[in-house]
């Protein structure tokens, strides 16, 4: 977090299996609050002739070794050092097209709420950046060197697996740094979720990741997450806690100057 008598900026990382609500949060965040960007952990992927391939020839989009890991947490240092997107990066992953219901599952009232909400909470405290990575390996087993560089983590999870593979199937595909993609048939089952399984074990009891998460490992990386009996209570309910998330971060940098 950099912090000055006048600025503050907070980097607030909202990662979670595929399909799980993260781009859609990270939009509407940044309609919330009046100073905030999007950084997609997406547009830090390599040229696609370098995407690994597995031994079955399947291009592996899900893999750190996919990434451009120092690109990225070069663009993290850029705006903990100047509160602003680095102007040379230019976002492909806004080209992809969200969910059309999206923008319906949250009221126009809860949004005229929360925008007073952070007005007022912000009000006379000089000038206050929110910087959204969102991405899809954030706080894995392989991403410690990113998940160290953010002020808030947010965990999001599908109800299941069959929950995931519907939502991903039915997207389109995805603009890449020289093309599209489409996942071909069986690419949830073989590449998708086993990745994330892998990479995100570590954050649930016993390895689980459709069940019970492990508060203690929770607590020691400082990711936060929805309590479970919130879950399934929607997309408006999954963004006021997060707005009151980062409230309370910027709570703890004020008593920090």
């Amino acid at each position: 977090m950099s912090t000055s008598q006048s600025q503050t900026t907070i980097i607030v990382g909202i990662s979670g299996s595929s399909s799980s609500g993260k781009t859609t949060l990270s939009r509407l965040l940044r309609g919330i609050f009046p100073v905030s960007f999007i950084l997609h952990q997406d547009d830090f992927y390599k040229p696609d002739e370098l995407i690994p391939l597995t031994k079955d020839g399947l291009q592996d989009w899900d893999c750190v070794e996919s990434l451009d890991i120092p690109g990225l947490l070069a663009s993290l240092e850029y705006i903990h050092a100047h509160g602003a997107i680095p102007p040379s990066l230019v976002s492909k992953e806004d080209q992809n097209p969200i969910n059309p219901n999206s923008n319906n599952a949250v009221s126009p009232s809860t949004i005229s709420r929360l925008k007073a909400l952070v007005s007022d909470h912000l009000a006379g405290q000089g000038r206050h950046t929110l910087a959204i990575l969102d991405g899809f390996l954030l706080y894995g087993s392989s991403a410690s060197s990113v998940r160290e560089m953010l002020d808030v983590k947010l965990f999001l999870r599908t109800k299941s697996f069959g929950e995931a593979k519907r939502r991903r199937e039915s997207r389109e595909g995805y603009v890449t740094l020289d093309g599209f993609w489409k996942d071909p048939p069986g690419y949830m089952d073989k590449i998708v979720w086993p990745a994330y399984v892998r990479e995100h074990a570590l954050l649930f009891e016993d390895g689980d990741v459709q069940g019970t998460y492990d508060q203690d490992v929770l607590g020691k990386l400082g990711i936060r997450v929805l309590d479970k009996e919130e879950e399934d209570e929607g997309l408006e309910k999954l963004l006021q806690w997060a707005v009151g998330v980062i409230l309370e971060e910027w709570d703890k940098s004020r008593g920090t100057r």
